[in-house]
């Protein structure tokens, strides 16, 4: 309320007690398996078949997650995340180069991002960089098509990922190490522990010095990044016939000096060296800071009043080189080295083949990886595609239990049976195998056939269908609501030529009474997912569209009363929680979300004094009860027929 000081119309907004809440997404899926290549930890998001084309390769021999992916977006999907499973065995390509040091010893490994014989098809070329080429150094990879020789025309192809100006300087912007971690999606870099070495910074000066100097008697060098220090000759040493009288004095001169940071290092000046080598147009200056490490250089820039830096030939500008003290640190320049198949002579010093491996998944490999989903909130389908057992477990049992666990049940697996249940008879014995009996997921028969993706054969071949039907659930979401059967002749299964076997209607009978949720050919309709049935023992779980609304609306009304946490425990709190959640409740229903013919008939939403006592309220809690009638498939649907008897003949 403004202050009401004058005489008029004072004009404030005033809340209506309503905070819309907003639908939770039904459809995004999470696939667990095995893929070419790709981050090991994690869950990233994939938002289409393309993007996990880059990020995790393409369809595999020993894994069925690429084209479940596949599958996904082509059926409806629009976004997932991707869970790469890996062997304990597997193995990352790598190389290991040595560093310029004399006698080199072991310097820089580059490696490939992710474990996989995918990594043995990696190049890589490393360059002087193109800034500071004696310090940096330039590495550039790309994929050639054989893994067993590179092409001579390989190095012309542009490379698939460039990094410029790279420093084996810890402490610096563009050290490799942080450089390839942040930008690169195919390598990284390791620096060897051997990798010690370091020199005292050095200055040489380009060939051609000339003497005498007449009157240009100063320099500008920089020691140890120390500043910028004006270096004055003796007057003689304009008329010095030799460029060792001129190194000399140039000693003396900086050594004279005292450092100006407390930080720099004395040595650097008390022990600088400078020495002449070289006759005639080969003669130049070679100077040396004073003391070694990271930190140790020399350089020399133009500018000072009488420079003599173009007569000796020193500065970048005048053909001079600097090299840091860790300059020796850097790999050489190299031709083509194949990560995980280079020959073994210098500069490689060791290579380690990139291997997917062929160590069993286990059951904690499984457990492990669905908690790598932990962090993630906005995902609500499961699918393991073609893992169907650990041992004596399913993975419809792992996968419903970590569905059940989760904080907020949140998530809905999509199971199948494996691929030797080839009739209803083995889809029966492997639905007796599962002991789970909880409705946050729904078991699926028989595999699905379609083209081979790896273009062996000629005739289709049995895939899992959890990709396909994830695939389905998102267009059903979308077209009609999480409340509609994702089931019947409209729930086609796009890009599948067939049926490992096909059901009749006696044998589907008898799976339907299981809880399996069969996959069936129909002429003029093709196939189509013809089962809505979780694998719960409680009736009132039955469907999946009953257990998927409910994840909806647990899931929607938590995020969207967090305001009321912490406001104060009363009426005014409790009437706002009845607006907003009844608000919503409303709106589903509008859409068709729940039996009734009216809204009262459809939910209601109760947070008052019965629901929330004094004990409550001394204990910080509100409660608020929210019922709703759920829609239920028609999933028989019976027509009686009779004839009309002793009807009267006009």
């Amino acid at each position: 309320m403004p202050a009401l000081t004058y005489p008029g119309v004072y004009v404030e907004e005033v809340s209506s007690g309503i905070r819309p809440l907003e639908i939770a997404g039904t459809s995004t899926a999470a696939f667990v398996g095995l893929a070419e290549r790709g981050p090991d930890t994690g869950a990233p998001r994939v938002t289409s078949w393309a993007q996990f084309q880059r990020d995790f390769g393409s369809f595999i021999t020993d894994g069925h997650l690429p084209l479940s992916v596949f599958q996904f977006f082509n059926n409806g999907g629009r976004q997932c995340y991707v869970i790469r499973m890996t062997r304990n065995d597997a193995e990352a390509a790598s190389v290991t180069v040595q560093n310029r040091a004399d006698p080199p010893t072991e310097g820089l490994v580059l490696e490939a991002s992710s474990s996989g014989a995918w990594g043995n098809f990696l190049v890589a070329n490393i360059q002087n960089g193109s800034g500071d080429p004696d310090n940096e150094f330039r590495v550039s990879i790309r994929r050639q098509p054989d893994a067993t020789t590179v092409p001579k025309d390989f190095l012309s192809t542009e490379p698939l990922e460039d990094f410029d100006d790279l420093s084996m300087d810890p402490d610096a912007p563009n050290f490799v190490v942080d450089v390839l971690e942040r930008r690169s999606a195919l390598v990284r870099a390791r620096v060897s522990g051997e990798n010690t070495a370091q020199q005292a910074g050095v200055h040489r000066g380009g060939r051609g010095a000339k003497v005498p100097l007449d009157e240009l008697l100063n320099l500008q060098i920089m020691i140890d990044d120390d500043g910028l220090r004006t270096v004055a000759l003796p007057p003689e040493a304009g008329a010095f016939d030799t460029l060792a009288e001129v190194a000399a004095a140039l000693q003396a001169a900086v050594r004279a000096l005292t450092p100006v940071r407390t930080s720099t290092d004395p040595d650097a000046y008390a022990g600088f060296t400078c020495a002449a080598e070289g006759e005639g147009t080969q003669a130049r200056l070679v100077l040396n800071s004073g003391s070694t490490g990271p930190r140790s250089s020399v350089r020399v820039l133009p500018g000072a009043a009488s420079d003599a830096s173009g007569l000796l030939r020193l500065g970048v500008a005048n053909g001079g080189r600097s090299e840091g003290g860790i300059a020796v640190r850097r790999p050489p320049v190299t031709g083509p080295l194949q990560l995980g198949d280079a020959a073994r002579k210098a500069p490689v010093v060791d290579v380690v083949p990139g291997d997917d491996g062929v160590a069993a998944l286990t059951e904690t490999s499984f457990q492990e990886a669905f908690a790598r989903l932990d962090p993630v909130s906005d995902v609500s389908l499961l699918a393991v595609p073609g893992e169907v057992a650990v041992g004596v477990r399913t993975l419809m049992d792992l996968g419903t239990e970590y569905c059940s666990r989760r904080p907020l049940q949140d998530l809905f697996f999509i199971g199948e049976t494996d691929a030797e249940a080839v009739t209803p008879a083995l889809g029966l014995a492997f639905r007796d195998k599962v002991n789970s009996a909880n409705s946050y997921g729904a078991l699926y028969f028989p595999w699905v056939t379609g083209p081979d993706p790896l273009g062996r054969s000629s005739t289709p071949v049995p895939l899992p269908p959890s990709g396909y039907v994830a695939g389905l659930y998102a267009r059903t979401d979308a077209a009609r609501g999480v409340w509609k059967a994702p089931a019947g002749t409209a729930a086609r299964l796009n890009g599948v030529a067939g049926l490992v076997t096909e059901v009749g209607d006696v044998d589907h009978g008898n799976l339907n009474r299981r809880d399996v949720a069969v996959l069936r050919r129909f002429p003029g309709v093709g196939v189509v997912a013809f089962g809505a049935r979780t694998v719960a023992s409680d009736p009132e779980w039955r469907y999946i569209p009953v257990r998927r609304t409910a994840i909806m609306l647990r899931v929607s009304i938590y995020r969207g009363i967090q305001w009321a946490v912490f406001e104060p425990n009363d009426e005014v709190l409790w009437s706002q929680l009845r607006l907003t959640i009844g608000s919503f409740m409303t709106t589903l229903f509008r859409q068709g979300a729940f039996q009734g013919a009216s809204a009262t008939d459809a939910f209601f939403v109760k947070c008052d004094a019965d629901t929330t006592t004094q004990a409550d309220i001394d204990a910080g809690v509100v409660n608020v009860l929210v019922g709703f009638a759920p829609l239920k498939p028609a999933e028989f649907v019976v027509v009686r027929i009779s004839q009309q008897a002793g009807a009267a003949s006009a």
